[in-house]
């Protein structure tokens, strides 16, 4: 069994799904609910983990900024 990885997401609303996007790695996913869209994530990412090396190192999360900006 691999050891267990613990990742960082954002979960959000977009009309009327739930998005989850991983911020370690980019991979994101959606529900009709906050459960079914971190399930979903959470799926997404074990296949995509499944085809990195074992070696492969976790980026290390230190800051995160959420902000707004303004396009024209």
């Amino acid at each position: 069994m691999p050891p267990m990885r613990k990742l960082h997401y954002t979960l959000y609303r977009e009309d009327a799904d739930y998005v989850a996007q991983c911020l370690d790695y980019d991979v994101s996913s959606f529900g009709a609910s906050e459960e079914e869209a971190l399930a979903n994530l959470k799926e997404a990412l074990e296949l995509y983990l499944e085809d990195l090396p074992e070696s492969a190192s976790i980026p290390k999360i230190t800051e995160v900024t959420v902000g707004e900006l303004a396009i024209a």
